[in-house]
């Protein structure tokens, strides 16, 4: 009796023990899967980059202008005439700032995520003070000076150089640019794949 009592008990505490092993290689035993769940924080972190400047272009132009005056009911005539080497930047990016809660969405197939953007920017456009002079400055003997012409050289030299960056394709290229970053920020998240969709487009069914 003592005998078959003692094989019971060993009976038991190895299936306890096996069942041990069992439990704790099953607990041991886990799969990892990254999930990517663009919530609001994640919207928040873009915001916080701000302005995203993608692109800047450097630009040079001769700016001639003359103010032509008359004197004598336009019997006599003269110019005032500045010509102003300038030189400057333009710079255009898209403001993150602008994002909203559900600009950023999970997409339809696993790890998919769909960010809309804001369309892309000029931010600034402004001469290079260090590389933009006045060449020269002439007022003729029956002009008067314009002392507020130079001021105006400078000013179609800003608004000429942001028309040559947009007919540049800075904008597109400002454009590339940050749907390259976005999707790398994204990818370094856990995101498999990243659709990318602009101001008021809708995004891919």
């Amino acid at each position: 009796m003592k005998t078959r009592f003692t094989l019971l008990l060993l009976f038991v505490v190895a299936g306890l023990t096996a069942g041990g092993f069992i439990v704790r290689a099953m607990w041991r035993h886990r799969e990892h899967q990254e999930v990517v769940r663009p919530t609001a924080d994640l919207v928040t972190a873009m915001r916080d980059l701000s302005r995203l400047e993608a692109a800047e272009y450097h630009l040079e132009r001769v700016i001639d202008l003359r103010d032509q005056q008359s004197r004598f009911y336009g019997m006599v005539e003269g110019n005032d005439a500045v010509l102003l080497v300038a030189a400057g930047d333009v710079v255009a990016g898209v403001d993150l700032s602008k994002l909203r809660a559900g600009d950023v969405t999970l997409g339809k197939t696993p790890g998919s995520v769909v960010v809309r953007l804001p369309d892309p920017e000029v931010f600034h456009a402004r001469l290079d003070e260090a590389h933009t002079y006045v060449h020269s400055r002439n007022t003729d003997l029956f002009a008067q000076r314009n002392e507020a012409l130079e001021g105006r050289a400078r000013q179609i030299a800003v608004q000429s150089f942001e028309q040559a960056a947009k007919k540049s394709g800075i904008l597109d290229r400002a454009r590339v640019q940050t749907e390259r970053l976005v999707r790398s920020m994204l990818r370094q998240l856990g995101a498999r794949d990243v659709v990318v969709v602009w101001g008021t487009a809708r995004p891919p069914s």
